[in-house]
């Protein structure tokens, strides 16, 4: 079996996973970033000449990280969301990207990637952005596909309304909890999704 052009050999493909698989087992123990390479290696049982030879510093691993959990949620939900109209196709993709952690290891996990993501746009904004490009297609894809159906306004700015819709949806993390802080009940997917709504096909 050869490999596509440009790829890398199977081996140096699954040593780079294998540093990721034991960043996100520590993400979802601690909650947190701020661990050192020497505990991914010691983790994954390498060496730091191993990691150094797939990542540069931490900050790349974990963009490598944040960029395959994104990458493969991304396809999920284009999945799901591929025969629906676009205003149930946008509720969907709304909903679960905005649902509460299933387990306190999923929540660990979030909360450290999500407090991460900040630190990524600031010190790595162009890369981060890269990231988060094949969600902001799913969201413009079915931005035009309810223009197509007639069920969103036909005068919309989709690059820039899906970035808006993106980055807003991302934030549901923290609008939940601050939700019941401020106005007594917690935000979720749906309150989102009818806002937007609201405003998309007025």
């Amino acid at each position: 079996m050869t490999t596509q052009a440009g790829a890398p050999p199977p081996a140096a493909e699954s040593r780079a996973q294998s540093f990721m698989r034991s960043a996100l087992a520590i993400l979802g123990e601690t909650g947190r970033t701020d661990f050192t390479v020497a505990e991914v290696v010691e983790r994954s049982k390498t060496s730091l000449r191993a990691f150094y030879q797939h990542f540069a510093t931490k900050d790349e691993l974990l963009l490598a990280l944040v960029a395959r959990i994104m990458v493969d949620a991304t396809e999920r939900w284009r999945a799901e969301t591929a025969g629906l109209a676009a205003t149930d196709a946008l509720r969907l993709l709304i909903d679960q990207i905005s649902a509460p952690a299933t387990s306190s290891t999923q929540d660990s996990i979030n909360r450290g990637l999500t407090y991460y993501n900040d630190h990524l746009l600031e010190s790595r904004p162009t890369e981060f952005a890269a990231v988060l490009a094949p969600l902001h297609a799913l969201f413009a894809d079915i931005l035009r596909r309810g223009v197509a159906e007639g069920s969103l306004r036909g005068d919309l700015d989709v690059p820039t309304d899906a970035t808006i819709l993106m980055h807003t949806t991302l934030g549901a993390l923290r609008l939940r909890d601050l939700g019941a802080d401020l106005g007594g009940t917690p935000i979720d997917g749906g309150h989102l999704s009818a806002l937007f709504l609201r405003g998309l096909s007025g």
